[in-house]
């Protein structure tokens, strides 16, 4: 045999055996999507009779901000595939005009949209500013305290984004993204996801995804670290742009090859923020984002199963409390209950150390008998790597004073 046949027989071998442990993956895919469709077919449910629990996304963009070539039509069809109940826009700010109003806002095919900014301080601080107002591109000029000062006059909420980069943490922040589809994106290895992409993306999109995602225990960290002083609010970014792919088009928006791998409709099944209102007031903007203001929410990884229904609750006496909230402990015990509806692994955390962690059940209960901010992340095992290390859900702390 000719030594040219010999080198491409053996590139060919090399070539084929260097996919197997993407056709592997392929195959675990698939059985994790066959085993979440078992899932949903036992997930219990949780009906709490004092609230409801509201499903959306927060840090989208749009062709407004530059950054994006999505259209609102791309945007409010992924929203109600998804049934989301609500979605924050988050435009890039611009000199000229204010993308926030003129970005997607109110009720719109029975999804509620938020318009709000992502800007940047003189400081190199980023944040997430709701709503968006006139004139912020102009203020985010100015360093991050005046920043702040010029936004709480207006009653706008600042949450921090790319913690990693943020450096103003004794500032007036009302909450941070600790966890984003974008961050988490660029720790991946690009090589290694397009060649599992090749395989598992066509049918498995969402979960092709996921499986690359990991638990932000920096972000986590840092915000445990805070919250033994102060109230603060966690949350997801989407930081959805799609504008990841290939598309032809013409200058009219219309686009004859459109492919894309993070598309409004994948995005926004990965991961969401749900929050909790009070069963008496309506799902508006301002009770939105008093409940996001307030901790009112928490993080669901819902491609692995819809979290709707979770529950996390202190009592004390007759006295009872949710994430987000304080409860005073005095010389009675405070009881922490939470449920969530799927046999998971439950674990407590107090100033961000462990204090509690349950084998596989649909409910706990642990008694605090220290003052401190306790939170809790709910992991589903069965799901195996990564999800054994990458929580289900992240609530957001009760606060034990």
């Amino acid at each position: 045999m000719k030594l040219w046949k010999k080198i491409s027989i053996g590139l060919l071998c090399a070539g084929f055996l260097s996919q197997i442990p993407f056709l592997i993956n392929r195959v675990k895919t698939g059985e994790l999507a066959a085993q979440i469709e078992d899932q949903k077919a036992r997930t219990s449910e949780t009906s709490n009779t004092d609230y409801r629990d509201y499903k959306g996304v927060i840090h989208a963009h749009s062709f407004l901000g530059g950054h994006s070539t999505g259209t609102f039509d791309e945007v409010i069809s992924g929203a109600q595939k998804n049934k989301l109940d609500y979605v924050v826009m988050t435009e890039h700010v611009s000199k000229h005009y204010d993308t926030s109003a003129m970005t997607l806002r109110g009720k719109n095919e029975d999804v509620l949209f938020v318009g709000g900014n992502e800007t940047s301080t003189a400081d190199g601080d980023r944040f997430l500013i709701l709503s968006g107002f006139p004139g912020l591109a102009r203020i985010s000029r100015s360093g991050t305290n005046l920043f702040l000062s010029e936004a709480r006059s207006k009653n706008k909420l600042a949450f921090v984004t790319y913690p990693k980069s943020f450096k103003s943490w004794d500032a007036d922040i009302d909450g941070i993204e600790v966890f984003s589809l974008h961050t988490n994106a660029k720790s991946m290895n690009p090589v290694t996801f397009l060649l599992d992409a090749l395989w598992s993306y066509r049918s498995y999109p969402g979960l092709t995804l996921a499986r690359y995602f990991g638990r932000p225990a920096i972000n986590l960290e840092r915000f445990d670290a805070l919250t033994k002083t102060k109230r603060l609010t966690l949350f997801a970014g989407s930081d959805a742009h799609s504008n990841i792919g290939l598309h032809l088009g013409d200058d009219s928006n219309n686009k004859y090859i459109n492919f894309k791998f993070d598309r409004y409709e994948t995005i926004f099944k990965l991961v969401r923020t749900h929050i909790l209102l009070p069963k008496e007031k309506d799902l508006d903007q301002a009770n939105l984002l008093t409940a996001l203001k307030n901790g009112n929410a928490y993080i669901g990884v819902d491609i692995l199963g819809d979290t709707s229904g979770f529950t996390f609750t202190a009592q004390r006496g007759n006295e009872t409390k949710i994430l987000g909230e304080e409860i005073r402990l005095d010389d009675e015990k405070v009881l922490l209950k939470s449920s969530a509806p799927q046999p998971s692994r439950f674990v407590i955390f107090k100033n961000g150390e462990i204090v509690y962690e349950s084998d596989t059940t649909t409910e706990v209960s642990f008694t605090a008998k220290e003052k401190g901010a306790y939170r809790i992340e709910v992991y589903l095992d069965a799901c195996g790597a990564p999800f054994d290390k990458m929580p289900w859900i992240i609530s957001n702390p009760i606060y034990v004073r």
